[in-house]
């Protein structure tokens, strides 16, 4: 440090700066720091600011909340590697890295977003709801066990297990995974189509995308006839109206007035004279084979044999249309496994009936 003179006739002179411990240069200012942040903030400050009391304030949060989001990242986790790609119907790929699934591919079969998935997965994520949940316990292949498990770590009850909504039993998925070349279909109690397949979307039409009451088959074949009743020929619409109603019963004898199934039969019985009459046989019968007749818009009446796969609980079932071999109907429904939801002419297709 140099000391200038006070007399023009004297020299500067130079002054050895004096040794401060260098920890007391870092504690005086970050101190001074600290109290000063303290003094000109206010009571609302982010957690990480400094701020003692916000500090408390956000650990009493964390400890308050019901979400678990180190289980729920590893639980998440975990399940994601135990899967491999062939068992949720998905192809490896040539350059495969990953043993087990993807985080994009979880999130496309939950139909989320990956980025929430990913968070999900990070414990970085907001409450999942329950549709999010149930969407996740089908992608992954939940068993109901590690479903309601999966709710639980998320902060919300576990559903009943007989009520309906988008879980679909992963043991009927593996089996629908398998099912590329024949209509098949997994459907609730109450009629609604929770997945299906190519052929059998081809068939029937996209059915899983409905809402509401209309989420049930049985719901849109008296509340919208005009509509649900053209996959049937004329001479079979009565008796498959007898079939559904005495479905419908067998369903609110499990499940109970105050379930979906009692506002079901509640909302048809005002809506539907025809149903109306129907329900007072109190036909009660659940089917586990069938041999129907429907009719695709381009290629006629198809023949199929239906074959059901239950649930221990019988709260869903697998529906597996067939036809006799070298028939006819075999090869619309080879076509159909073939082409799609493509639109075609079946003018163009010799051998097939009229429309």
């Amino acid at each position: 440090m140099t000391v200038f003179p006070f007399a023009l006739s004297s020299r500067a002179s130079a002054r050895p700066i004096p040794l401060v411990a260098p920890g007391m240069k870092i504690v005086f200012p970050e101190m001074f720091m600290i109290r000063f942040c303290v003094r000109l903030t206010s009571r609302n400050r982010e957690p990480l600011s400094g701020d003692s009391e916000s500090l408390a304030r956000h650990r009493e949060w964390a400890h308050t909340e019901t979400m678990d989001r180190d289980a729920l990242s590893g639980f998440l986790t975990r399940r994601r590697n135990d899967l491999r790609p062939a068992d949720v119907g998905l192809h490896p790929g040539p350059r495969r890295r990953t043993i087990g699934l993807r985080r994009e591919e979880v999130a496309q079969l939950a139909l989320m977003s990956t980025d929430y998935y990913t968070r999900m997965e990070q414990g970085r994520s907001t409450q999942p709801s329950a549709q999010i949940l149930a969407s996740l316990a089908r992608a992954l292949r939940l068993t109901p066990d590690e479903r309601d498990y999966l709710f639980r770590i998320s902060g919300l009850d576990a559903p009943d297990r007989y009520a309906t909504g988008d879980y679909v039993a992963p043991a009927l998925l593996r089996v629908l995974d398998r099912l590329g070349d024949t209509p098949a279909l997994i459907i609730s109690m109450l009629g609604e189509t929770l997945v299906q397949n190519a052929p059998a979307m081809a068939l029937y039409g996209d059915t899983s995308g409905y809402t509401g009451l209309a989420r049930s088959e049985i719901y849109r074949w008296f509340a919208h006839p005009e509509t649900e009743r053209a996959r049937y020929p004329e001479r079979d619409q009565d008796r498959q109206g007898h079939a559904l109603v005495a479905a419908l019963r067998a369903a609110l004898g499990t499940l109970g007035e105050n379930s979906p199934a009692g506002d079901l039969v509640r909302e048809l019985l005002t809506l539907s004279a025809e149903f109306a009459a129907k329900w007072e046989e109190h036909r009660v019968q659940r089917r586990f084979t069938d041999h129907k007749t429907l009719v695709h818009p381009s290629l006629g009446e198809i023949e199929v044999d239906c074959q059901s796969l239950f649930t221990e609980d019988e709260s869903q079932a697998l529906l597996v249309l067939t036809a006799a071999p070298r028939s006819e109907a075999e090869s619309k429904l080879a076509l159909l496994a073939v082409l799609g939801n493509q639109r075609f002419e079946s003018a163009s297709q010799p051998g097939f009936g009229e429309n």
